[in-house]
């Protein structure tokens, strides 16, 4: 499940993006109910982007911003109380992370679901079927 943190340069003190990788997914297998899961957490993967403070727009004009972004199965987020509740948390983590700089309106969630049966779960191809036996 890999997971794109996207941050304009100064959203973060510099070296704190490990931690907030690191918060972020710990959210993420939390609200699914997979918190220390033994294929889940090792299949779960980041990077992080850091971008110049001229290359982040906000209606066509430079802001600073913060964009969270999951690639997973049709599975995942799929329930509304799990969607509200990682987004608070994942919302709350960039703010406080920023020391409390970075407005919460400009924290940026989105989730994007995958074709099924493109999964590589330790060198395996699988469905979300067969990653849902895997994790269980």
């Amino acid at each position: 499940m890999p997971l794109t943190l996207t941050l304009t340069e100064g959203v973060l003190p510099v070296g704190s993006e490990k931690i907030a990788v690191a918060r972020i997914t710990d959210a993420m297998l939390k609200w699914h109910g997979l918190t220390n899961n033994k294929v889940m957490t090792p299949n779960i993967t980041a990077t992080v982007h850091v971008l110049p403070k001229n290359s982040t727009f906000s209606g066509g004009k430079e802001f600073s911003g913060a964009w969270i972004e999951w690639k997973v199965p049709s599975f995942a987020f799929n329930d509304r109380e799990i969607q509200i509740g990682f987004g608070k948390d994942a919302t709350d983590i960039i703010h406080e992370l920023s020391n409390y700089h970075q407005p919460k309106e400009n924290i940026y969630i989105n989730v994007v679901h995958a074709v099924d049966g493109v999964w590589n779960f330790n060198g395996t191809v699988m469905s979300n079927e067969q990653i849902a036996e895997a994790i269980s």
